[in-house]
């Protein structure tokens, strides 16, 4: 088995660096060429199946890499982003900090001791998730020769990769957050995942 896993094209609310958990935010302009640019690179790999986050910016993706290929595209919710509740819709940019909660910052410095506001989920949820999402695909049989897309969204890769490298939540961010489209190869032989590439870019 093969795993292609990335990032969903860019959205508006990326560039100004809003918090968009589970707001359901469309890719802009940009984040289509972004996608058929790297749909191009990958034209000629033969996905078997696609997962998608059931988020419009993250299923948007997902098909303009399906293209023309008649594979199946399965929304999963174990994949969706990390939820900021209350603060969703808040910018994070330093120049533009509006989160009311200055403690909030540490959910991108100080994971470890970061502590989720009002409606959202705890970084270790979204790792079990995750997590609980990858060894199931990975221990299914009858997917073994297959070659899998996975679409999804930033943090959500980042509890992926973190059931990968074993990393604790202190160490959550290792690696930095993947650039909108971009991709990670994974190779799986006996269940055991192997790491092939991490955070490639096509464009």
């Amino acid at each position: 088995m093969k795993i292609y896993m990335m990032r969903h094209g860019e959205t508006d609310w990326n560039i100004i660096r809003r918090l968009q958990g589970r707001s359901d935010i469309p890719l802009n302009e940009e984040g289509r060429r972004l996608a058929r640019v790297t749909a191009e690179a990958l034209a000629d790999v033969p996905f078997t199946r696609i997962y998608t986050s059931p988020l419009l910016r993250a299923k948007e993706t997902a098909m303009i890499i399906k293209g023309n290929r008649d594979i199946p595209v399965i929304e999963e919710e174990r994949i969706q982003e990390i939820s900021f509740g209350v603060y969703e819709g808040f910018i994070c940019a330093e120049d533009n900090y509006t989160i009311p909660d200055p403690d909030f910052i540490n959910f991108f410095k100080n994971p470890e001791k970061y502590v989720a506001p009002d409606g959202a989920e705890e970084i270790e949820i979204l790792c079990n998730r995750t997590t609980d999402f990858l060894q199931e695909l990975v221990h299914t049989t009858a997917y073994q020769d297959d070659i899998i897309l996975i679409s999804t969204h930033g943090a959500a890769l980042r509890g992926l990769l973190s059931s990968i490298n074993m990393n604790s939540v202190a160490e959550f961010w290792k690696g930095g957050v993947h650039k909108n489209c971009a991709v990670t190869i994974l190779e799986v032989i006996d269940g055991k995942i192997k790491l092939l590439e991490e955070g490639k870019i096509y464009y």
